[in-house]
């Protein structure tokens, strides 16, 4: 088996170095994970990457739009499915995938692993000893997520599977996985900490503990610093730890001590 690496020319404060797209490769047959954006160059360089070795499917991790809009037009291309668990922006899965389903190819199977927390759409694919984790777990970042709870569980099953190789959408492979999740999980719960500890010492809004939790953030990713604080509340809220206003979540968003 061949794993080849396919970098989108997307570049970005989100996206690091581009989107990793991969063309798994058994006996001849290959499955090309997460296209990304429509990029024609892109595109030519994974059919490119193929080679002579057959496509059976194209599937998704996740339906951000630097993942999944080369999906369809690319498996028309090559007269494949396009897979994923879900609609979304630009991606009309041809069979959707739930949690457990089987892709084949050559002599593999590539099982998909729902991993909400980043979306709720999220999947992992599992193969042997590896699993390709989209933007679940990312190579020199944290990633922002959109239900706190949910990430965590979606981390603790990841580090239960006991892969030894991570396959990231951004960012380089990353060896010793279950190293790299339990740094994960220490992560998220010191985030937890620090915003439950700066609540408790006065901070009031979701634009205070940004403030104090992220002093360093630059410019560009505050928005996602802003998202990040008033999803982790939410979570600490439902725990009955703080109480969140009624507010849409954003920098004035109010809070307080249970």
């Amino acid at each position: 088996m061949t794993v080849r690496t396919v970098l989108a020319p997307n570049p970005g404060p989100y996206t690091g170095p581009g989107t990793n797209t991969y063309v798994v490769v058994d006996d001849g047959e290959a499955v090309i994970i997460d296209p990304g954006p429509t990029i024609p160059e892109h595109e030519l360089a994974i059919v490119d990457a193929l080679g002579d070795d057959r496509p059976v499917a194209v599937v998704v991790t996740h339906t951000h739009p630097d993942h999944a809009p080369l999906a369809n037009p690319l498996a028309t291309r090559l007269g494949v499915p396009a897979l994923g668990h879900a609609p979304g922006p630009e991606f009309r899965p041809d069979l959707r995938l739930a949690d457990g389903d089987v892709v084949r190819f050559g002599g593999r199977e590539l099982v998909a692993v729902h991993t909400p927390g980043h979306t709720a759409d999220h999947l992992c694919f599992l193969l042997g000893d590896r699993l390709f984790t989209g933007d679940h777990i990312m190579e020199g970042s944290t990633v922002v997520i959109d239900d706190a709870a949910a990430y965590l569980r979606s981390l603790e099953r990841v580090r239960d599977l006991g892969v030894e190789i991570l396959e990231p959408g951004h960012g380089r492979r990353m060896v010793d996985a279950g190293r790299v999740v339990d740094e994960y999980l220490a992560h998220r719960r010191l985030r937890e900490r620090q915003l439950l500890d700066a609540v408790a010492r006065g901070a009031r809004s979701i634009g205070e503990l940004v403030e104090e939790v992220y002093p360093d953030v630059p410019p560009s990713l505050r928005p996602a610093a802003t998202h990040q604080v008033g999803v982790q509340l939410r979570k600490l809220a439902d725990e009955g730890l703080v109480v969140l206003g009624d507010e849409p979540l954003g920098p004035d968003t109010s809070v307080r001590p249970r």
